[in-house]
């Protein structure tokens, strides 16, 4: 597989020889157009043939100013500290072969066709690129048609003032051609073409983005309902333990301190059931603006406990993420752009060099305008430097030439990023599978310790308030195991993310 780079050069070797035959193209199109104006053995024909045939070798040979993009160094280890797994990353998978819940893959596919934010990237990209196919066009001549005839009636002919013309019908077009001797247009072209490549990093990072979001959005969704669950289940639990306090303290059997705690934990129960109603219905909204609808219930597959992920999840090697994060990519491409406006500014500086060709028909009579001796033409090449504004070309190098020093810094800071988000998620993952076994382990023993309280106050050895006791944590407990189910998937994909993964092939 070709690299980042290699494929650049291989774009700018295909450009260049397109331009090379359109050059040729072009060059016979206006030696037969002068063949067609003059006699081939006037002055006027050899001489525009003649400054013709210099253009495309003054083009090819001459140089562009500027210095040409070399990758910064970067200094990074031969492995992730936090990664404890061999073997291909995991952010070679593609996103369906990392998420295999049927209701989630349907969102991210539905997100990834109507996503606003998805559209407005595509949108960008195709500007971008109509702007690179507008700066190639700088290569060619630019070319204009006038043409003039009287105004019927009294107003015949027409004159400049001071420059009276006996000719009524009058037709011209003007050429000028830009030569490249400096490389100001090539390295116009490289920046153009870096700019749509950051951005199609930029459409890539959001695509990445947005499986991601939709994911832990999702996931967010199945804590939500299982902790729902688990909280209505407390609720009624509470309510049955306040209605046996009741009927105790009628009876003298327990105090009323009691059954204010009674009440205290079916209070907090019935908020915690309004709370994660309000969480649901609020996550269910965001996922609905996520793949491009008005809100609207989400439909949920398997449940949180029931999602698979891969055993184990290597991360590769951190060299990899330089060329697969779309971020890093990104910056990368900013700083092409920046390193070639440098060779655009600094070739401001020089003088221009244009092949400059006048040709035309005129004559006082529309019968004559198509003979040999209406014609005629004028060529040449046309000169122009910069003079009282060489100043503030040198300011605007200066200027290109410190962006470029921000993008260099910009460049390197979103490398360290990329690689500490990499480790954060690799941290995560495996104390996320340790925080899980732990609180199943805590769960088991909970459920144990509510079942003997049960027993024991059944057969009248301890108190109710030893049943609360063991009510509370029980549930306290079921809800962090719910909210660790979700960190793990959600680590999982974070690390997705983190690695470059996550965007259709």
């Amino acid at each position: 597989m070709l690299s980042h780079l290699e494929r650049l050069i291989m774009m700018d070797t295909s450009i260049l020889i397109k331009l090379i035959g359109q050059i040729r193209v072009f060059s016979l199109q206006i030696k037969l157009l002068l063949f067609r104006l003059f006699p081939t053995n006037s002055a006027t024909y050899w001489h525009l043939n003649r400054t013709l045939l210099l253009l495309p070798s003054l083009l090819i040979t001459s140089c562009a100013m500027g210095p040409d993009y070399l990758r910064p160094t970067i200094d990074n280890s031969e492995k992730f500290r936090m990664n404890e797994v061999e073997g291909q990353s995991i952010a070679n998978l593609t996103w369906w072969e990392l998420l295999h819940d049927e209701e989630l893959q349907r969102l991210i596919n539905q997100a990834l066709l109507e996503n606003k934010n998805l559209k407005q990237a595509i949108a960008s990209v195709e500007e971008l690129r109509a702007r690179l196919s507008a700066a190639r066009m700088d290569f060619l001549p630019q070319m204009e048609i006038n043409a003039n005839a009287p105004v019927a009636g009294k107003l015949g002919g027409f004159s400049v003032p001071g420059f009276p013309t006996p000719y009524n019908y009058y037709g011209q077009t003007l050429l000028n051609w830009e030569i490249d001797i400096w490389g100001r247009i090539r390295r116009a072209n490289e920046a153009a073409q870096a700019d749509l490549l950051a951005r199609e990093e930029n459409r890539r990072a959001i695509v990445l983005s947005l499986v991601s979001d939709v994911a832990q959005s999702y996931f967010d969704l199945l804590q939500f309902d299982m902790q729902l669950e688990i909280a209505r289940r407390a609720l009624l639990s509470w309510e049955e333990s306040v209605a046996i306090s009741q009927a105790q303290l009628t009876g003298g059997i327990i105090s009323r301190l009691d059954l204010d705690q009674f009440e205290a934990e079916r209070a907090n129960a019935a908020a915690r059931v309004a709370e994660l109603e309000r969480l649901l219905v609020q996550k269910e909204n965001e996922l609905s603006v996520l793949i491009g609808r008005n809100p609207a219930p989400i439909v949920r597959g398997r449940s949180l406990t029931d999602q698979l992920m891969p055993p184990e999840v290597p991360a590769g090697l951190p060299s990899e993420l330089l060329q697969r994060r779309p971020d890093v990519l990104q910056a990368e491409q900013i700083l092409i752009a920046a390193t070639a406006r440098i060779g655009v500014t600094k070739a401001a500086r020089f003088p221009k060099f244009s092949l400059t060709g006048f040709l035309g028909v005129a004559s006082p009579s529309l019968s004559n305008l198509l003979l040999s001796d209406s014609k005629f033409g004028v060529g040449g090449i046309g000169l122009a430097g910069p003079l009282l504004n060489a100043q503030s070309l040198g300011f605007e190098q200066k200027a290109a030439e410190a962006q470029a020093r921000q993008a260099l810094a910009q460049y390197e800071q979103t490398v360290l990023v990329a690689f500490k988000e990499v480790e954060d998620a690799l941290v995560a993952i495996r104390t996320a599978n340790e925080q899980r076994k732990e609180r199943y382990a805590q769960v088991k023993a909970l459920r144990s310790a509510l079942n003997i309280a049960d027993l024991r106050y059944e057969g009248g050895i301890t108190s109710y308030v030893d049943v609360l006791l063991a009510k509370r944590n029980l549930f306290d407990a079921e809800f962090e195991l719910m909210a660790t189910h979700r960190l793990h998937l959600a680590s999982v994909v974070q690390l997705y993310k983190a690695l470059g993964g996550g965007w259709i092939p």
